[in-house]
């Protein structure tokens, strides 16, 4: 099999970061990244999940209420306080 070479620029931290964890997997980057393009090869696309979190409808109204200064409670000066509040009857 002809092999190539491939260079890319990444932050070096990250790159520490990732030979340390590669490392106590007994691997190193470039035997990493092979696996990683063959998993990429194999599922005909990223082998992990990838998405951007969407809120559901009940997250989306807290963080509009906030942005609006509604429905909000609080500050509490006391876990008793805000037990008080999560038990009450609204």
């Amino acid at each position: 099999m002809a092999t190539t070479n491939l260079n890319i620029r990444i932050d070096a931290d990250l790159k520490k970061q990732a030979e340390d964890i590669f490392r106590e997997l007994g691997l190193n980057m470039s035997t990493a990244l092979t696996v990683f393009l063959r998993q990429t090869v194999r599922s005909n696309g990223i082998p992990f999940d990838m998405r951007l979190d969407t809120p559901n409808a009940e997250t989306v109204a807290a963080i509009e209420d906030v942005r609006l200064g509604q429905n909000l409670h609080g500050p509490f000066n006391s876990v008793g306080e805000l037990m008080e509040n999560l038990n009450a009857d609204d």
